[in-house]
């Protein structure tokens, strides 16, 4: 009776499985877009090699604008065309709005819950709409305006120290991560957690909180053939699985940490936090600790490194560009003087300062393939079927240096943008995505650099170490950080000596 059974079982599942083939041949073959010659299992993944935009577009120019791979079971498009840029983020934005999983989103998103990681739905526009009204209006970025001066001014009296008098060599990568990073943990907690002495006041919680930082941006750009491969995640090829569960729990420890700090204290603040909490109170059973969470981490996440990464990049492209750098310093004189330091207000009247950061981002923007897309539904994308669950990546740093689009389009040339040339077309200049996933905190971002350069290059003289240009070779990592570090020689102008030094710091 018990092999009867077994036989039955066998044959129903033999023919369950021959009529699944027969209905999947009936079907007409679907029009990918064109892709080079895969592995077993693995896919493409042989093709991986970093820094990534690079392999892509080196890809694109033999399959197209638009190739897809498989990265072991999973489907990915890459985009390098404005035209197709466009098309997917207005016809196809809605089902395109969708973010992938990842371990990261897991782990450090809580679950894919965060504005960042949500897929698109009610929850995802509820928490774009408190981030855009609690945090990135222009009502709070104002608020904040202090906290951006007061650590703007203690970054230019670093670097006054010892070039008040004459030259003097500077590393500016740690000093433009501390600006960015006190900058948003004041905003988020008012606490700075980078610098020494009365800087920074428990040394051991800010200690923790820079040894959670390293190694978040360590493992949040991490290849992990894991989320391709279903058989390397269950074994977790490389253990990085398990270093992300073990950093998310203390990630999410020392948020909690702040939270009831916050929770705590008898008189209301006006942090981030604070007013979170607030709008907690009128929808505790919505907006949760771990709702609130979310959203610091990803303040932190997308307002520290990417800002710093991109000052960092514009200082060196005008170092090695120094007619550059004397134009923008005489806009700066002209327009502001030698007797005021120049405000977030004032930047609406600093064109020149404006088309830096623009070409800055043009050329080495933190994101050079944005932030990944996922197919929510079957979609057609430039006459191609794209299934659901399909990845799409855009290869905005190809975008930005066709030469099609662009005149003499690796060199750095602010003046570009004193036209029309950047502005022709949608989808050809694209730092901060498109569409309803666009970056959030683009505003932001765009003050705090506009701020922190101008200030830089009115208050000091900059050249090169020496007769060598800076080295621009990108290196690894989430946001293209720069493979060697910018030092550079600074001294400080009349403004530092005769009026930010005299001057007391901002509350």
């Amino acid at each position: 009776m018990e092999d009867m059974l077994l036989y039955s079982s066998l044959s129903l599942i033999v023919l369950l499985v021959a009529f699944k083939l027969s209905i999947q041949s009936r079907r007409p073959p679907k029009h990918l877009p064109p892709r080079s010659p895969s592995l077993p299992i693995l896919g493409n993944l042989h093709l991986v090699k970093k820094p990534l935009h690079r392999t892509f577009h080196r890809l694109s120019q033999k399959y197209g604008q638009i190739f897809s791979l498989r990265f072991g079971s999973r489907l990915i498009v890459i985009v390098s065309s404005p035209s197709v840029v466009q098309e997917c983020f207005t016809k196809n934005d809605i089902v395109l709005a969708n973010r992938p999983p990842s371990l990261v989103g897991k782990h450090l998103a809580y679950n894919h819950t965060t504005v960042g990681a949500l897929p698109y739905g009610d929850h995802w526009r509820n928490l774009r709409r408190i981030t855009a009204l609690e945090i990135f209006s222009t009502n709070h970025l104002n608020m904040f305006l202090g906290i951006r001066r007061d650590e703007i001014k203690r970054l230019l009296r670093k670097l006054s120290q010892n070039s008040c008098e004459d030259f003097a060599k500077v590393e500016l990568k740690s000093m433009l991560l501390e600006l960015t990073f006190n900058s948003i943990m004041r905003m988020v907690a008012g606490k700075r957690y980078y610098g020494y002495g009365e800087d920074v006041k428990d040394e051991e919680e800010a200690k923790q909180f820079r040894e959670i930082m390293n190694e978040v941006f360590a493992n949040a750009g991490a290849s992990n053939p894991g989320e391709s491969v279903p058989l390397l995640r269950w074994i977790d090829y490389g253990g990085l699985e398990k270093r992300i569960t073990r950093l998310g729990k203390k990630a999410d420890a020392f948020l909690q940490s702040l939270i009831e700090e916050k929770r705590s204290q008898k008189v209301e603040g006006n942090t981030i936090i604070d007013r979170l909490l607030s709008v907690q109170t009128s929808q505790p059973e919505y907006y949760t600790d771990e709702i609130i969470k979310g959203i610091i981490m990803v303040l932190i996440l997308g307002g520290t490194d990417t800002s710093a990464v991109t000052l960092e990049w514009a200082m060196s492209s005008l170092i090695n560009n120094l007619d550059t750098l004397k134009k923008a310093r005489a806009q700066l004189d002209s327009e502001i003087g030698q007797e005021k330091l120049m405000d977030e207000p004032d930047v609406s009247k600093l064109h020149y300062l404006q088309n830096i950061i623009t070409e800055t981002l043009r050329l080495y923007l933190p994101t050079p393939l944005l932030v990944p897309h996922m197919a929510s539904n079957d979609c057609t994308i430039a006459g191609y079927d794209i299934p659901s669950k399909t990845i799409l990546l855009v290869n905005a740093w190809a975008i930005h240096r066709d030469p099609k689009l662009w005149d003499d389009a690796t060199s750095f040339k602010p003046e570009r943008f004193e036209n029309r040339e950047g502005h022709d077309a949608h989808g050809k200049l694209i730092p901060f995505g498109m569409g309803r996933r666009a970056c959030p905190g683009q505003g932001l971002v765009q003050r705090t650099i506009s701020l922190a350069l101008g200030c830089l290059i009115q208050c000091f003289d900059w050249k090169r170490v020496n007769e060598a240009e800076v080295d621009m070779t990108e290196g690894n990592g989430v946001t293209m950080p720069k493979a060697v570090p910018l030092e550079a020689l600074c001294r400080a102008r009349p403004i530092m000596k005769n009026k930010v030094l005299s001057e007391s710091m901002d509350v």
